[in-house]
Parts: C-alpha cells; sequence; structure tokens
C-alpha cells in the first residue's frame, strides 16, 4: 500500500514519489538504448513515409519491455508533431483485457468515451475504429502487452486483423502499426497469415538486468524522488543487490519505495540498509504476485501444493507435493497430469525463482528432492494463489 501524504504534512525524504509508480516513464531508460535504437530502426519508414510496421518484444517481468514501449512511443508521437504528421499510439493490457471484443473496445473507446461496452460485433468494431482513423487521417501504434494471455484465449483472429488492418487500400499512407510484448517466444501461436507480417528479425530481447545495471536503475528515480542524501549509497547497493537475484527493475523500484516509507514512518532522516532488509519482506510478496499471474492454472496447482504442504516446514519433498498437488487439482476442477508432467511443472516453477529445489542421498543410496520457498511465507502464498484459482 502507497503511502498517502496528509493535507499539509511535506515529506521529509519523498521530494516526489510518483517517480516510483510503475505508470511513470523517465526521460530515458538506462542499460535499453540497444532495443531503443532498433526500435526506431523498425519504426523509421512510419514516420518517414507512413509505412505500417510490426514489432515484437520478449523477456521476463521488470526487463523494461513496457516502459520502452510507452517510452518510443511518446517519442515517436513528439518526432511525428514536429513533421506535423498525426500518430497516435493506445497500449492494452492483455491480462485485463483478454478478449477479443475488450481488446476492440479499448481501441474504439480512445476515441469515442461514450461508445457502449456491449451490443457491437467484432466487425462493426473494426470498421468503426476504420471510421475514426481515415476521419483524422491518423497513423496508430496499437501496443498489445501480455499478448500471449490474448493468444491463449484463442484471439489470433485479431492479431490477423489488426495486422492485415489496410490489406485492401489501394495507395495512400498505412492505419495501424502493431507491437506485441509478451514474456514468452508467441510468434509461434500466430497462424501463417499473421506471422508473415511479424518478421522473426523484428523480435526484440530484453535479459534481464545485471546488478550495476540495477545499481544504475534505482541510483536514477533516487535522484528523481528523494531529497538530496537522503538514500545512502551502501542502501542503494544492497537494493542492487538483492534484486539481481532475479534481474527483475519492477522489484528493485519497489523495494526503493517501501524502504523510503519505512524510514518515513521512523521519522529519520536517512534511508538506511536496515529499512532495505525489511521492505524486501514486504516486497516480495507483491513481486510474487507478478510472477505467479505469468502461470498457468497447472503450475499454479503445483505452487499450491507447495504451499500448502510447506506449512510451518523449511523444507519438503516432491512425493509430499505430488499428493498435495493431486487433492488440489480435483478441487479446482482440473485433470492432475502425470508424474513426468508434474516433475516439469516443477523445474518450471524452479526456473522462475519462485522455489529452490535441492537433492539430498539417504541412508539406502536412493535420492529424494527437497523444496523449499525462498523469501515469501507459504501463508501469504496459498492465499494469493487460491485466490486467483477461485476467480479464474
Amino acid at each position: 500500500m502507497r503511502v498517502i501524504p496528509q493535507p499539509g504534512v511535506q515529506s521529509k525524504i519523498f521530494k516526489d514519489i510518483s517517480k516510483l509508480s510503475f505508470d511513470y516513464v523517465p526521460e530515458k531508460l538506462v542499460h535499453r538504448e540497444r532495443q531503443m535504437e532498433k526500435l526506431w530502426m523498425l519504426f523509421r519508414p512510419v514516420l518517414e513515409s507512413g509505412a505500417s510496421q510490426t514489432a515484437f518484444l520478449i523477456g521476463s517481468v521488470g526487463t523494461g519491455k513496457t516502459a520502452l514501449s510507452k517510452r518510443f512511443c511518446l517519442d515517436l508521437v513528439r518526432a511525428a508533431q514536429e513533421r506535423k504528421r498525426a500518430i497516435d499510439f493506445i497500449v492494452v493490457n492483455c491480462r485485463q483485457r483478454n478478449t477479443e471484443t475488450s481488446v476492440l473496445l479499448r481501441l474504439v473507446s480512445h476515441f469515442d468515451e461514450g461508445y457502449p461496452d456491449r451490443g457491437f460485433s467484432s466487425a462493426e468494431m473494426l470498421s468503426s475504429l476504420r471510421k475514426h482513423l481515415e476521419k483524422r487521417r491518423l497513423h496508430l501504434i496499437i501496443v498489445l502487452d501480455e499478448a500471449d494471455v490474448l493468444l491463449k484465449k484463442g484471439a489470433g483472429d485479431l492479431i490477423y486483423h489488426l495486422s492485415r488492418f489496410d490489406e485492401e487500400k489501394v495507395g495512400g499512407r498505412a492505419s495501424i502499426s502493431l507491437v506485441l510484448i509478451s514474456q514468452k517466444y508467441v510468434l509461434d501461436m500466430l497462424d501463417q497469415a499473421s506471422l508473415s507480417t511479424f518478421r522473426r528479425a523484428n523480435a526484440i530481447t530484453f535479459d534481464k538486468y545485471a546488478c550495476e545495471e540495477l545499481k544504475d536503475i534505482i541510483d536514477g528515480r533516487v535522484e528523481l524522488a528523494f531529497y538530496p542524501s537522503i538514500v545512502r549509497d551502501e542502501s542503494v547497493e544492497l537494493m542492487a543487490d538483492i534484486s539481481a537475484d532475479w534481474g527483475d527493475a519492477r522489484f528493485a523500484i519497489e523495494l526503493l519505495e517501501r524502504s523510503g516509507m519505512l524510514a518515513e514512518e521512523e521519522g529519520v532522516s536517512s534511508v538506511m540498509p536496515e529499512h532495505v532488509r525489511a521492505a524486501k519482506a514486504l516486497t516480495y510478496s507483491v513481486v510474487t504476485e507478478s510472477r505467479i499471474e505469468g502461470l498457468d492454472a497447472q503450475r499454479r496447482l503445483v505452487l499450491l501444493a507447495i504451499a500448502r504442504t510447506m506449512k510451518d516446514q523449511a523444507y519438503v519433498t516432491t512425493g509430499e507435493v505430488e499428493k498435495s498437488y493431486c487433492v488440489a487439482a480435483e478441487e479446482f476442477g482440473e485433470r492432475p497430469r502425470g508424474h513426468t508432467q508434474f516433475w516439469a511443472y516443477i523445474q518450471d516453477i524452479s526456473n522462475e525463482g519462485l522455489i529452490e529445489t535441492k537433492v539430498s542421498s539417504d541412508s539406502t543410496g536412493g535420492r529424494t528432492t527437497y523444496i523449499s520457498l525462498p523469501d515469501i511465507p507459504a501463508k501469504v502464498l496459498r492465499q494469493k494463489l487460491e485466490e486467483m484459482l477461485e476467480g479464474r
């Protein structure tokens, strides 16, 4: 929960806490220069000749994909205005709008806030969108964030229609360009007709941030959000070290904000390493939520089984977890998968950094795999997963 400044009370810690919001887009994204340059290279024809373009941004949580897409679109619109050309953009979160209808409604309502939220077919909404773009002589950049969620819901036709939006137009400028953002490689999920417009060479990869890169990101936000000399250098280094385990800038920024909140609650004038350590315990569950949102139902059930089996123990065996998984699957109306697939799920969840595994030999020479939860309490994880599975 964010600290809400009381009327008339001046913070002694935060100069501008809004600069720590995930919605804030910095003027420059450090350590993403290469990705930005490639995106500009791909979209230069859009600016110079009104051609359409597609791009695909891929990388794990917190690697700057969404922020870079917003920064790029803002800069592209500014460059277009200087050339007296009309370009606009819309970012659609496909986790929140995960159907073809809801995405199209978001696009049309961008131009017509009073557009009815039901009663129109996809074809009718596409026609309405076309009329708005033609009326304004506008080129629209559509950014579909978390596009894999949309594709899993069977909305491939929407990608096709948007990527081929100007196919029947003879001459003139194109109306739409499309950017897909995903944690997973989704081009293979497209049909051949759509894939032909998404050239594989147009994929831009975002690697996890290294420790020194995270330190630079944190330093930049400290300068924007805090008064001078509030955040100690050793605190910034500790935040970067902690965040480097995941290479996640979102985690680093959340950690910075909560550390500052804790210092303010104590009434002290410096953000110390102890505040960072305390903030980590509060922050990880938030970051974990964003990570488990990316898991499908089966992997969530395996993780739920781990949390339920763990209770107050430090480690549980895969055998114990598999029994709990079968019970949980039936409870939530899913068919439990076999042992081989269950083991693959364990490996996937471990690769996401949500659990840790270790193998030990027993007195008979057998080998047992033990599972632990490194940072988040089992009770917190269990409650969050049960809420997600019940609300599907």
